[in-house]
C-alpha cells in the first residue's frame, strides 16, 4: 500500500527516491503550496449512536483546497454506516467547519451528552432532531433536559481506500 503512494508521489513530481539509501526519499519542491490546506485530524466521530470524543491532534494532513465546500478547521474520521446514504462512509474523513449554527437540513457534527455524532439536522418549533441517512438507524431525538451543541457543519470528505 504505501508504495502504491510513493510511485504516485514520483510520477507527480514531488518527491525523488533515492537508490540504495535507507528511507531515500527526498522532496522536490517543499516551497509551500497554497493550493493545500494543513488541516489537523482530531479524533473520531459516530454514524450510529455518538461515541466518546477521541481526540489526536497530534496527526495533520495536507489536502487541496478544492476537496471542501469551505474550508475545513478539522478532519475527523467517521466510525459507523449511519450516513451512507449521504454517502458518508465508514473510515471516511469528514471537514467539519466549526459553526455552532446549522440550517435546518445541514449535516452537522453534534455533541450530545458529551458524545459526538455526524448527522443530518431537522429543527420544527418545538423539537431538534438528528437524522441519519441509513433506515436501519432511528433519529436521534434532543429533549431539553439533554446538553446539546453544534459542533459544525460538515464541508466534505476525504474517503478511504
Amino acid at each position: 500500500m504505501a508504495r502504491k503512494h510513493i510511485v504516485a508521489l514520483t510520477e507527480a513530481g514531488l518527491i525523488e527516491v533515492v537508490a540504495h539509501q535507507a528511507r531515500g526519499i527526498r522532496l522536490l519542491n517543499s516551497e509551500p503550496r497554497p493550493e493545500l490546506l494543513e488541516i489537523p485530524v482530531l479524533g473520531r466521530v459516530a454514524a450510529g449512536v455518538p461515541i466518546g470524543p477521541d481526540l489526536d491532534i497530534h496527526t495533520t494532513l495536507h489536502l487541496d483546497r478544492s476537496t471542501f465546500t469551505r474550508v475545513p478547521d478539522y478532519l475527523l474520521r467517521v466510525q459507523g454506516d449511519s450516513m451512507i446514504e449521504d454517502g458518508i462512509l465508514d473510515g471516511d474523513l469528514v471537514g467539519v467547519h466549526r459553526n455552532p449554527q446549522a440550517s435546518d437540513g445541514q449535516i452537522v457534527v453534534a455533541r450530545l451528552d458529551g458524545e459526538v455524532t455526524i448527522k443530518r439536522l431537522q429543527r420544527s418549533a418545538d423539537q431538534v432532531r438528528l437524522l441519519p441517512r441509513n433506515p436501519a438507524y432511528e433519529p436521534i431525538i434532543v429533549t431539553p433536559d439533554q446538553d446539546f451543541a453544534i459542533e459544525g457543519v460538515f464541508c466534505g470528505l476525504v474517503r478511504r481506500e
